[in-house]
């Protein structure tokens, strides 16, 4: 995603160059210097929706906007209040919003608690968001990590949930993984990062096009792994 800053973000500075694009403009944004030991994390919203509507005008294809609030967080309800508000302005104009939503500050002991998992699933529901992406969660009674975000996906509703990609694994781990996500554990579809961007460009071309053959056509593990290994291709045709 693109963070705008003015006129001189990511969106901003790329969008000519690829104008068939759909943008997602992320609203806030933080580091991870400040660790939470130090701080409870706070990701303040950078720019208006004014500022929004005046790319858009101006010819960006901006689809919607995305905000992540950090659960648990003393600043919650700051970053709560700055997403619904977003929420509402951007649906009043025809966008969608995805909450990032991850629990996180002093009081939170497990970030990845399945409850926790499933409480930031509702709350992106509450707001009134299209999608909420959050972390697969770890269950420690015996149930896999898919069976564990079922209950997530039923909390989120009609608001779509996705998963973040996690840290850079093997290609059949990751796609197996996508794989549970969606067939068990309800996932609307993914976002892939870090899985994808450190890898070289053509195996990361490669693993592009077999998440798109599990998520848009609902291909096998197995068959996505033979596109990622070259012995399959997968178009868009394919969808």
């Amino acid at each position: 995603c693109g963070v705008l800053a003015g006129q001189r973000g990511l969106v901003a500075q790329y969008a000519a160059d690829y104008p068939e694009i759909n943008y997602l403009v992320k609203m806030n944004s933080k580091t991870n210097i400040v660790g939470t030991k130090q701080e409870d994390p706070y990701s303040p919203q950078l720019y208006d929706f004014d500022a929004i509507l005046a790319m858009k005008e101006a010819g960006v294809n901006i689809v919607g906007l995305g905000y992540t609030i950090y659960l648990g967080s003393e600043y919650e309800a700051t970053m709560m209040a700055e997403a619904g508000e977003l929420i509402a302005q951007a649906h009043a104009n025809g966008m969608i919003v995805v909450l990032w939503i991850y629990p996180r500050g002093k009081a939170v002991t497990a970030e990845k608690d399945p409850d926790l998992i499933a409480g930031a699933a509702g709350v992106a529901l509450c707001l009134g968001a299209d999608f909420v992406k959050v972390n697969p969660p770890k269950p420690e009674d015996g149930r896999s990590a898919a069976e564990a975000l079922k209950v997530a996906s039923t909390a989120a509703g009609r608001c779509g949930l996705v998963c973040a990609g996690g840290s850079t694994v093997d290609a059949e781990t990751f796609l197996t993984q996508l794989y549970d996500q969606i067939h068990v554990g309800g996932a609307d579809g993914n976002a892939t990062g870090r899985n994808i961007h450190q890898r070289s460009l053509d195996e990361a071309v490669r693993l592009t096009k077999a998440i798109s053959a599990i998520t848009l056509a609902d291909w096998s593990v197995a068959d996505a792994l033979a596109v990622f290994n070259g012995e399959k291709d997968f178009t868009l045709a394919d969808i």
